[in-house]
C-alpha cells in the first residue's frame, strides 16, 4: 500500500496532526512491550534502553511528542520526537509492513505490529528531560491543561506583535503559518498589533479561535477554518480557508495583503482585520500576496482558476485553449491573459448578489467528538480536490483492524476547556467573486486533465 501522503513535497507537521498521532498510538501501541531497534543506527542507545519496556503513555505538546517507556523498579525512559519537515511514525500489520528505510531511527516490533519512526529530532532521557522541555513550551490550544490566564499575562506584557507571538512555540504551542493567518482572521485581529496593545476581549477571541480551529483540525484531519453554515450562507459551500494564500478575502471579497514576518509570509484582510494606527504601524511593504499552489492547503483546479497565478503552466495553457484563447508565451503572459478573460466573464455575467451572511461569533467547541481516521480524512481531502496530505504525512496505518474506519474514539481526558466570551455582532458578507471564474473553463480543463492521466 502507498502512504496517505505520496507527495514528495512536504511541510512542517503541525500541532493538530501531532495530537492525532498521540491519540492513534495510545490506541494501537500503549500498554504493551516491544522489541526495539534503530535500523539506521541514529537512535541506537535509546532503542537499547526502550527494548522490552512497556510503552506506558504518549503525550503531545504543540508540535512535540513525548513517549514514556516503563519498567518495574526503574525510572521511566522518555523519548522526545519532533517530526520537522518530513517525519512519520507508522503502525503496520507485521505481515504487510514495508522494510525499514535509511531514515528509520526507531522500529518497534511485537504483537503482530511493526511501528517505524523517522523524524528530525528523536532523543531520549528521563522524566526530568520531559519536564524541562515541557516548561519551555507555551500553552497548547488542544490540551485540556492549557492555561489561558497565564498566557494572557505573558502576551499582555510583550512588545512583540500577536503575529509573531502566535508562531512562538513558547507562547502558543502547535500553531503554524496557516493557522496564524486563519486564527487572526476569525478573531478580527490584525497580525501587527503588539501583544501589550491587545485588549482582553481581543486576546480572548484569539485564544477561542485557536482552540476552535485547531480542535477542528485534530478531529477532521485537515486544516478547515470556515464554518460550513457560513460557507453555505455566503454561497460558497466549498470554501475551506478564509485568507491564507489568497488574493481576496473569502468573507468580504476585499484585498488580502501579505508581508514577511521573521521569514514567513503573514496575511491580513484590511477590512476584516483593521489595524488601529495608534497601536501599531502599518505592515512595512505590505503587498498583494504572491500566490502559489500550496501543498499543505491545496485547492481544486476550479478554485485555482479564480486566481490564475496559482495555476501551473500546463493548466494555464489548457484553460486558455478551452476558452479559445492564445496559449503561447511565458507564465506571466498566460496569467495576465486568463485573468483578463476571467474579469470579462465577471462583467458579462454580473448578477444580483446573494443574501448577505451575518458573521457568526467565535464559539469554541466544548463537546467531545470522535476524530476522523487518517484514511477517511485523506479521502475527504481528495474529494474536495486538495492535495492529500501534508497534514497526514506523519500518520500512517496499514493492514490493521479499523485502520480504514471513518472515526476513532477520543480518549476521555482530552476534552478542551475554553474561556467564555460574549457573542459579537457580525459584518455583512460580500458576494462570491469566484463564481465568475468560469466553471465551463474549469470543467473543460478537468476533462482534459483526466484524459491525459488516463492516457
Amino acid at each position: 500500500e502507498q502512504p496517505l501522503s505520496s507527495s514528495g513535497r512536504t511541510s512542517m507537521v503541525e500541532g493538530h496532526s501531532v495530537h492525532r498521532i498521540a491519540t492513534q498510538h495510545t490506541r494501537r501501541l500503549c500498554g504493551r512491550s516491544y522489541k526495539a531497534s534503530s535500523p539506521n543506527g541514529r537512535f541506537a542507545e535509546g532503542a537499547r534502553l526502550i527494548n522490552g519496556r512497556s510503552f506506558s503513555r504518549i503525550e503531545a505538546v504543540g508540535k512535540n511528542l513525548f513517549a514514556f517507556f516503563a519498567a518495574a523498579g526503574q525510572p521511566d525512559v522518555v523519548m522526545h520526537v519532533h517530526f520537522g519537515m518530513s517525519g512519520r511514525w507508522s503502525v503496520e500489520d507485521a505481515a504487510k509492513a514495508a522494510p525499514a528505510k535509511d531514515t528509520t531511527r526507531l522500529q518497534l516490533e511485537g504483537h503482530g505490529i511493526v511501528s517505524s519512526l523517522s523524524a528530525m529530532t528523536v532523543q531520549h532521557g528521563g522524566v526530568e528531560m520531559f519536564e524541562k522541555k515541557r516548561a519551555e513550551l507555551g500553552e497548547d490550544p488542544i490540551r485540556a491543561d492549557a492555561d489561558a490566564e497565564a498566557l494572557w499575562e505573558r502576551v499582555s506584557r510583550s512588545k512583540k506583535t500577536i503575529g509573531l507571538l502566535l508562531m512562538d512555540q513558547g507562547f502558543f504551542a502547535g500553531v503554524g503559518n496557516i493557522y496564524r493567518a486563519e486564527i487572526l482572521f476569525v478573531a478580527s485581529v490584525h497580525p501587527n498589533t503588539p501583544g501589550k496593545a491587545l485588549s482582553r476581549a481581543e486576546f480572548d477571541r484569539v485564544w477561542a479561535a485557536s482552540v476552535k480551529l485547531m480542535r477542528r483540525g485534530y478531529e477532521e484531519g485537515s486544516i478547515l477554518t470556515v464554518d460550513k453554515a457560513e460557507a453555505l450562507a455566503l454561497g460558497r459551500p466549498g470554501l475551506r480557508r478564509w485568507i491564507y494564500n489568497s488574493a481576496k478575502c473569502g468573507r468580504c471579497n476585499g484585498r488580502v495583503a501579505s508581508w514577511d514576518v521573521a521569514g514567513r509570509t503573514c496575511y491580513a484582510c484590511a477590512a476584516c482585520q483593521p489595524l488601529d494606527p495608534s497601536r501599531a504601524e502599518e505592515a512595512e511593504a505590505a503587498a498583494p500576496p504572491k500566490l502559489f499552489n500550496s501543498h499543505c492547503a491545496g485547492e481544486s483546479l476550479e478554485a485555482r482558476l479564480a486566481q490564475p497565478a496559482k495555476l501551473r503552466v500546463a493548466e494555464l495553457r489548457e484553460a486558455l485553449t478551452a476558452a479559445g484563447l492564445d496559449a503561447g508565451g511565458k507564465k506571466a503572459e498566460l496569467v495576465s491573459r486568463l485573468e483578463a478573460h476571467r474579469l470579462q466573464g465577471a462583467d458579462a455575467a454580473a448578477a444580483p448578489a446573494p443574501p448577505h451572511a451575518a458573521k457568526p461569533a467565535v464559539k469554541p467547541a466544548t463537546t467531545q467528538r470522535p476524530i476522523k481516521s487518517a484514511r477517511a480524512a485523506a479521502a475527504e481531502k481528495a474529494a474536495a480536490g486538495e492535495s492529500r496530505a501534508v497534514e497526514h504525512v506523519a500518520e500512517w496505518e496499514v493492514g490493521l483492524d479499523g485502520a480504514g474506519a471513518g472515526q476513532v474514539d477520543l480518549p476521555q481526558e482530552q476534552a478542551v476547556p475554553t474561556p467564555k466570551r460574549p457573542r459579537r455582532r457580525g459584518r455583512a458578507a460580500a458576494p462570491d467573486a469566484s463564481a465568475s471564474a468560469g466553471p465551463e473553463v474549469a470543467r473543460a480543463a478537468e476533462r482534459r486533465t483526466r484524459a491525459r492521466h488516463k492516457a
